[in-house]
């Protein structure tokens, strides 16, 4: 009846008001008022009576846990984790078959300069990222999900509505890049950070769920990126597939380094003097069974995404040394190998002692082996571990190259630190240098500053003939480049060198130094 059922509802709100934690707050004026109603005895009984009545009614009893908090939310920016996105995604798309309601992911990177991440450490980026989700909260509607996925990277999962297409996807996509874009006040720096976009319409996903729509999302981010820090890109179906290749070349970096598919392809240097080779440098390759010979930038960015860099530092090492014995043995004259060496590895304090013992292993005296590092390695390095790395490595006997110089910025003291002994000038400075004046009289600068410091050195990216004769004339010791050979496998180094000693006889130099 309406009435029972009316007096139940008042019971309950009753009893449930009375189970309230606060009136315990009165259980004092309780008991002193028993005390004077009844006396002593009244007062025990009140001051044990109530708080057993309370224990029984479940006062004391842990908190049913409230399933909003109970999900994991990310320390940092308090934002819910990844699995929380593809399950609201997941209840979109539900309603998108129920309601024809359409939804988007969008997947963004907050990104500031290495030198204000350097400057800020790990709590001015903290700070960072906090703002940056308050904002993109600030720009989004109350049933929009922001969440944080790793690092500097969030997603966004749009309420469903019937205006979910590509125009209102970009507008919403702006709004986020404009808000997270404005400059930041940390610690008195104003601090500009960039913000790429991707994103996927429900209605263009690979699948109708969570997990592919914000997959989806995240190649169009990796698309965008490719593009520069900034971009937005929208999901293609064309992403989806290029997304699937990586992931395909992600499985199968690691049993490649182990079975043999990635290894070094030799690129001849030569003296511009005699014309003589002084050297070759490992390329990385990766002879892939189904798509051919890959460069490094078709696979090296999944296998630095893997952490695999180390290992591909210890597979070039190997394969370049052994080669060099074998050319030994066949009587080949070639003075060095040179094997470009990742900050990864340069920060490891044993990569001396390994570095040793492979020289050991196939009888080799230090001074065979040249261990190239970056320019950018160099002005960038803060800490003394590659510092001492380095040192060790040249008091071994092992020659250091610099590469893509004038790119990076090196200070002098900074060359002076990392015991360089030569300077490779960048392939930007030798383009065109026949022809072009300005050019010319930039490597002549570096060639100069080079000799007052008592570095060799060698000039990479030569195509042409102009540009051989033009370094040559400049007093540029070496080069390297397709003009001279592109990178080859090991086996057909003895047939070159033959070849290229052949095409030698009788020449005249390629050109005396000016002045």
């Amino acid at each position: 009846m309406p009435g029972i059922g009316f007096r139940a509802d008042a019971i309950a709100r009753m009893l449930r008001f009375a189970r309230r934690p606060e009136l315990l707050a009165f259980l004092p004026a309780a008991t002193l008022g028993a005390y004077w109603l009844g006396g002593e005895s009244m007062l025990i009984a009140t001051a044990l009576v109530i708080p057993l009545l309370y224990a029984l009614g479940g006062l004391f009893a842990a908190p049913a846990p409230v399933t909003r908090d109970a999900e994991p939310r990310d320390s940092c920016t308090g934002l819910a984790l990844r699995d929380a996105a593809i399950r609201r995604i997941d209840a979109h798309f539900e309603r998108e078959a129920a309601e024809g309601l359409l939804t988007a992911c969008i997947a963004l990177l907050v990104e500031t300069g290495a030198s204000d991440a350097r400057r800020h450490g790990s709590a001015g980026s903290g700070e960072i990222l906090r703002r940056s989700a308050e904002r993109i909260q600030g720009v989004l509607r109350g049933d929009d999900m922001v969440v944080r996925l790793e690092e500097a990277c969030f997603a966004v999962v749009l309420a469903p509505s019937r205006r979910a297409d590509l125009e209102s996807a970009l507008q919403v996509a702006a709004r986020i890049q404009e808000a997270v874009e404005y400059p930041i006040s940390l610690e008195a720096r104003t601090v500009h950070a960039t913000c790429t976009i991707g994103f996927c319409l429900s209605s263009r996903a690979p699948a109708p769920d969570g997990e592919s729509l914000l997959d989806a999302a995240l190649s169009a981010l990796e698309d965008a990126r490719h593009n520069g820090a900034g971009s937005i890109r929208a999901h293609t179906e064309e992403m989806r597939k290029a997304r699937a290749d990586l992931l395909a070349l992600r499985r199968r970096i690691a049993p490649a380094l182990d079975n043999g598919e990635v290894r070094p392809f030799y690129q001849p240097q030569i003296s511009t003097d005699t014309g003589e080779i002084s050297g070759l440098e490992a390329l990385a390759r990766w002879v892939h069974p189904d798509r051919g010979v890959l460069v490094p930038d078709q696979f090296l960015p999944e296998l630095l995404d893997a952490g695999l860099s180390e290992r591909l530092g210890e597979v070039m090492l190997n394969h370049a040394l052994r080669a060099l014995r074998s050319w030994d043995a066949a009587g080949l004259a070639i003075p060095s190998v040179a094997v470009n060496f990742a900050p990864e590895e340069l920060r490891n304090p044993r990569l001396p002692e390994k570095v040793q013992w492979e020289l050991d292993r196939y009888e080799l005296a230090p001074e065979r082996l040249t261990v190239e590092i970056l320019e950018t390695v160099v002005a960038e390095a803060a800490d003394d571990v590659i510092v001492q790395t380095l040192g060790r490595l040249s008091q071994l006997g092992c020659r250091i190259d610099l590469d893509d110089f004038g790119t990076g910025h090196a200070s002098m003291t900074n060359i002076r630190r990392f015991a360089v002994t030569r300077i490779k000038i960048d392939r930007s400075f030798v383009t065109r240098l026949d022809e072009d004046r300005a050019q010319q009289r930039i490597v002549a600068a570096i060639l100069s500053m080079a000799e007052r410091l008592g570095l060799e050195t060698i000039a990479e990216g030569v195509e042409t003939a102009g540009e051989h004769a033009m370094l040559a004339q400049l007093g540029c010791a070496h080069v390297q480049g397709y003009a001279i050979a592109r990178p080859m496998p090991g086996e057909e180094i003895p047939g070159w060198i033959e070849a290229h000693r052949l095409s030698l006889g009788g020449a005249v130099e390629a050109g005396k130094r000016i002045g």
